[in-house]
C-alpha cells in the first residue's frame, strides 16, 4: 500500500480530467427515482405477454409477487450497496475491475453495452407500433416508418445531448402521464372484479420460456443506474432511498393494473393478451376515450425508456473511458456535461439493430444480462469475504453469510433463463464474448504504441496497483485505499 495516498490529511489526486470536474447540475433523489424506474419498468406496458404465455393470471400474478422477492430485492440492494461504495460513472464496470481484474471490468462493460443496445432498439419501434394503429402511416409495410424511427431517435438522442437534469425531470413528467391512465382503469374496474378469474391458468399450454423470458424482463435492469452514479447529488444518501423508492412504484406499477383487468375482464379471454392489450381492456372498461389514453401513455413511456436506458449506457461509456479502457474521445463532454461521443455511439447501436424481432431482441439481450449479473452478484460476495472492512455508506443488512445466501435463488433464475435460450442465443452471445475478448488486448496494444489516445490513472495512483480503476476524488476514502 502507498504511504502517499495513506497519510492522513492528504487531498486525493483527481482521476478525471479537468473538464469533467467543472460544476453542472446534479441528480436529485425524484429524477433518480424517475430514471430507475424507466431503467427498470416505464409502466406495465409488456405485462400482458406473461399473462399470455402463462396460461391465464394466475401464474403472471404469482409471478410479480414472488420474483420482485426473489430477483429484483436482491439485485436492488447489492446494487445500493455497490453503488454508494463506488459512487463513480461506469457503475458495475468498476465493481467488477475492483473485485477481479479489469479484463472482467470490461467484459462487463461490452455486455452490458451491447445489452442496453439491443434493449434501447426495442423503444422507438413500439413507439410506432402504438400509433400505427391510429396512424397508417406508421404502419410496417410503409414507406414513411424508416425515416420516421430515425427522425424519433435523433430527437430522443438530442434531448440526452442537452443534458441529464433535463433527461431526469422530463422522466418524472413522463411517469405520471405514463401511470395515470392504469390509476383511471384500476378505480373504474372495481365493480366489475371478480376474484375468482385471478386463479386461471392452463398449466398444459403455458410457453415456460416466453414466460420466463417475459418475467424477466420486465424486472430487471436494477443495476443500470449505477453508471450514473458520478452524477448523482449526496450518493451515499440518494442511492438507496431512490432504489428502494423505485423497487415499491415498479411492483405496483405491476400489480396493481394486472389484478384490475385480469379479475374485470372474462377469463376465457387469458389467449388473447399479448403486448398491447391493455388497450383493449381500456375499451371494456373505460371506452374508448380510456383506449386512446392507454396508446398514448405507452407511446411516451417508450420514450422514457429510451432516455433512461441511453444515458445509462453513455455514461458507463464515459467511466469505462475515464478509467483507461477505451478511448479518451469517450470520455468527452458537451457543454451540457454529456458525453457527445458516447451517446452518438449508443445511438448507432439503436439504429443498427432496430431492424430485429421483439422476441429476438428480448431472449439475446435477457441472456447478455443474466451473464453480467452473475458477475456482479461474484463480485458483491467477493469483496464482502476479502473486504470486509471497507467502509460501506449503505451496506446491506446481513452479514457474508447470508447475503451470499441471498444470491442463490435469483443466481438460479439467471442460470434458468440462459439454459433456456435457443441455440441461436447462444450464437449471438458467443459471438459477443468473442468480441469483448478480442477487443481488450486490441486496445491495450493501442494504448502501449500511443496510436490512440487514453486517459491515464494519475502515478499516485498507477504506482500503488495500476490494474485498479481510478475512483473519483470525493470518493477516495477507506474502500479505495484499501483496494489500492
Amino acid at each position: 500500500m502507498c504511504e502517499a495516498e495513506t497519510a492522513e490529511g492528504a487531498p486525493p489526486p483527481s482521476p478525471l480530467p479537468a473538464a469533467a470536474s467543472t460544476a453542472r447540475p446534479k441528480l436529485t433523489i425524484l429524477p433518480l427515482i424517475a430514471l430507475i424506474f424507466f431503467d427498470v419498468s416505464g409502466g406495465p406496458f409488456g405485462v400482458e405477454d406473461s399473462v399470455g404465455a402463462g396460461g391465464g393470471p394466475l401464474l403472471s400474478i404469482l409471478g410479480f409477487l414472488l420474483f420482485p422477492l426473489l430477483w429484483s430485492l436482491p439485485e436492488a440492494l447489492i446494487t445500493a450497496e455497490l453503488s454508494t461504495l463506488f459512487p463513480s460513472n461506469g457503475g458495475y464496470v468498476v465493481w467488477i475491475s475492483s473485485a477481479f481484474n479489469p479484463f472482467w471490468g470490461f467484459q462487463q462493460g461490452i455486455w452490458k453495452f451491447v445489452s442496453g443496445a439491443m434493449d434501447n432498439a426495442l423503444y422507438p419501434v413500439l413507439f410506432l407500433d402504438y400509433l400505427k394503429h391510429s396512424l397508417p402511416f406508421f404502419s410496417d409495410s410503409s414507406l414513411g416508418r424508416p425515416f420516421a424511427l430515425i427522425a424519433l431517435t435523433a430527437v430522443l438522442t438530442f434531448l440526452n445531448y442537452r443534458g441529464l437534469h433535463i433527461v431526469g425531470f422530463s422522466a418524472i413528467a413522463l411517469t405520471f402521464f405514463s401511470l395515470s391512465p392504469f390509476i383511471v382503469l384500476s378505480v373504474l374496474a372495481i365493480p366489475r372484479i371478480r376474484p375468482y378469474r385471478w386463479l386461471t391458468a392452463d398449466i398444459r399450454s403455458t410457453d415456460w420460456r416466453g414466460y420466463f423470458n417475459s418475467m424477466f424482463w420486465n424486472l430487471n435492469y436494477w443495476d443500470k443506474a449505477s453508471a450514473l452514479a458520478g452524477e448523482v447529488e449526496e450518493p451515499s444518501r440518494a442511492f438507496p432511498r431512490a432504489i428502494f423508492g423505485a423497487v415499491g412504484l415498479v411492483v405496483a406499477s405491476y400489480l396493481v393494473p394486472l389484478l384490475a383487468g385480469t379479475g374485470a375482464i372474462d377469463s376465457s379471454k387469458a389467449g388473447e393478451w399479448s403486448d398491447g392489450y391493455f388497450a383493449q381492456v381500456g375499451l371494456e372498461i373505460g371506452g374508448d376515450w380510456l383506449r386512446w389514453w392507454i396508446q398514448a401513455a405507452a407511446a411516451m413511456s417508450n420514450m422514457g425508456l429510451f432516455e433512461a436506458e441511453m444515458s445509462s449506457d453513455s455514461f458507463q461509456l464515459l467511466g469505462m473511458s475515464e478509467m483507461g479502457m477505451i478511448p479518451e474521445i469517450f470520455s468527452r463532454r458537451s457543454k451540457y456535461g454529456t458525453p457527445t461521443i458516447s451517446i452518438l455511439c449508443s445511438a448507432t447501436g439503436v439504429l443498427l439493430l432496430s431492424w430485429m424481432s421483439f422476441q429476438e431482441i428480448l431472449e439475446f439481450l435477457n441472456f447478455l444480462y443474466a451473464l453480467g449479473m452473475l458477475l456482479e452478484f461474484a463480485a458483491f460476495i467477493k469483496l464482502r469475504i476479502k473486504k470486509p472492512d471497507l467502509h460501506r455508506p449503505y451496506k446491506v443488512p446481513l452479514d457474508t453469510f447470508w447475503a451470499t445466501f441471498m444470491c442463490i435463488p435469483p443466481a438460479f433464475l439467471l442460470i434458468l433463463v440462459m439454459c433456456l435460450a435457443s441455440i441461436r442465443t447462444f450464437i449471438v452471445s458467443g459471438t459477443v464474448f468473442l468480441l469483448g475478448i478480442i477487443l481488450y488486448p486490441t486496445l491495450q496494444y493501442l494504448k502501449v504504441k500511443k496510436w490512440v489516445n487514453f486517459i491515464s490513472p494519475p502515478e499516485t495512483l498507477g504506482s500503488c496497483n495500476g490494474d485498479l480503476p481510478t475512483l473519483p476524488h470525493d470518493i477516495i476514502d477507506e474502500a479505495s485505499v484499501s483496494l489500492l
